[in-house]
């Protein structure tokens, strides 16, 4: 597969580019909004195309057949913002997707993004709104996804174990970065993945067995 990655400057987002070009027999082609990010990836062999979700982005799409999304505001940003990427340019993500009759959709969406609002801290609404808003409208579709809800994200040291599927064992909790880049690119092709929100933590489960028991 050729596969675009959405946010691929984000912290998880460099992780995925690097470890599907390192790891996986794919190609991935990194998306990215300004030229001064480009270089990074580019010195690795690594594709990129420049593009803005606020904006068309639909040349992005072009040669390629699958994509991850893993943009986002950022902690930043006002309501507007997120809405606006976390949002809005995810459904644009999603029907590019569909028009170019892609095989594969992953999105790094967030832990409790389909809980009920009421359990949502006030001060993080608008951001999970926009996250359940995506996730549910990318579940409406005929693509093969993946949507992918990790908990807290750290910068630490892989772990290799984790908590995965519809519902954790733990019902709250954190997860190395590195760790969420992992079982996405893992998942690329597993087939009891696809058409499913999983939750996403550390835990005690070696990768590949997690991934198993989806």
């Amino acid at each position: 597969m050729n596969i675009l990655v959405i946010g691929a400057n984000g912290k998880i987002g460099k992780k995925i580019v690097n470890k599907i070009h390192s790891n996986s027999p794919h190609d991935a082609i990194a998306m990215v909004r300004e030229e001064s990010q480009r270089e990074q990836f580019k010195k690795k062999g690594i594709k990129t195309v420049l593009g803005d979700l606020e904006r068309d982005f639909s040349h992005a799409y072009e040669g390629n057949n699958a994509v991850v999304f893993t943009a986002g505001s950022g902690g930043h940003t006002g309501d507007d913002k997120t809405k606006a990427i976390d949002q809005q340019g995810a459904i644009k993500a999603i029907d590019l997707a569909v028009q170019h009759k892609f095989i594969r959709f992953m999105m790094v969406s967030a832990f409790g993004a389909d809980f009920n609002p009421s359990e949502w801290p006030e001060n993080m609404a608008a951001y999970y709104n926009a996250k359940s808003a995506a996730d549910d409208y990318l579940q409406q579709t005929g693509l093969k996804y993946t949507i992918f809800k990790p908990g807290l994200l750290t910068d630490d040291e892989p772990k290799g174990k984790v908590d995965f599927g519809e519902r954790t064992d733990e019902r709250t909790g954190s997860i190395p970065r590195w760790d969420v880049a992992d079982v996405l690119v893992k998942c690329l092709e597993a087939e009891n993945t696809y058409r499913k929100s999983l939750e996403l933590l550390s835990g005690p489960y070696r990768i590949e067995e997690a991934i198993e028991k989806v």
